[in-house]
């Protein structure tokens, strides 16, 4: 039986690093056009700072179906809270025009127990009527799909362009605007629209009640 000779070399080999280098340059680039849009944000499990005053908020749905909430530190980073709401776009949208809009989010649990941003479900309430439930969710394609139209928008609020089969032949309607954050304890929280200098004063308000 024949024995392959194995060739040890004791001398120093050149390597061209450079080569190497761009080689894990393209290959990175390549892998990230291959990533889908969907891993551009993931839910983030990293709570906010208490020092974190001032946060982005976004209001985003197609006109005939749910819409759904997104805080986030600032417009590229992860979203923090992400909740659907069991209202649909259109009908916040009008609750808007009257300059008035208050959403209560209540939940019940043992106080003083665990983030808020982490409760599932919480009842619904609109300027004092009880309109259904809010559920928090994971991020899916299509959220991140908004989200990155609207990485470069800071405040504002309009329709997205329609992109693909994502936007079903429906508007998708946005607001986005910086929002104050007061916290109350660790059972309350809210966030405050801010209204941009020379805007209609807008009242808009999200509470979050542990009871």
């Amino acid at each position: 039986m024949m024995r392959r000779q194995l060739n040890i070399m004791d001398t120093p080999t050149s390597v061209d690093c450079g080569r190497e280098v761009r080689f894990r340059r393209s290959f990175r680039t390549l892998m990230e056009c291959m990533v889908p849009a969907c891993c551009a944000f993931q839910q983030s499990e990293t709570l906010f700072d208490d020092s974190c005053s001032t946060v982005t908020g976004t209001f985003f749905g197609y006109r005939k179906g749910r819409v759904s909430f997104c805080i986030q530190q600032d417009t590229k980073t992860s979203p923090i809270l992400l909740l659907e709401f069991a209202v649909v776009t259109s009908y916040l949208a009008r609750e808007m025009q009257h300059g008035l809009l208050r959403i209560a989010l209540e939940c019940s649990g043992r106080r003083g127990c665990g983030s808020l941003y982490k409760v599932p479900v919480w009842s619904m309430y609109c300027n004092g009527r009880k309109v259904g439930f809010a559920v928090r969710r994971e991020m899916s394609e299509n959220d991140a799909s908004a989200l990155n139209l609207m990485h470069s928008i800071s405040v504002g609020a309009g329709v997205l362009p329609k992109s693909g089969e994502d936007f079903n032949g429906d508007d998708l309607l946005y607001l986005r605007a910086s929002f104050d954050r007061v916290i109350g304890s660790p059972d309350s929280e809210s966030f405050h629209m801010i209204n941009p200098v020379g805007s209609s004063g807008q009242e808009l308000s999200v509470f979050l009640v542990r009871s």
